[in-house]
């Protein structure tokens, strides 16, 4: 399928899955990079007892909160 006829349908809203390969799909800049923090033990009592009161894992709090608080900051 030429580009102009695939951004066509994507355009109108048709179904474009198949003209896609996910498996070398990328998402931009989501790239992971671990780094290591040290939190007094308050903290972390605290960040496990929000996760478990919303169901989700500690680093998702973590990671939650930084991205509010980045938006926020680009603001």
């Amino acid at each position: 399928m030429k580009a102009k006829k695939f951004d066509k349908a994507f355009d109108d809203g048709e179904d474009i899955s198949a003209f896609l390969d996910f498996g070398k799909a990328k998402r931009v800049k989501q790239q992971i990079r671990r780094v290591n923090v040290d939190f007094p033990e308050w903290m972390i009592e605290s960040l496990d007892r929000e996760a478990a009161r919303i169901g989700v894992s500690r680093q998702s709090v973590i990671k939650v909160w930084l991205a509010e608080r980045l938006k926020q900051q680009k603001s």
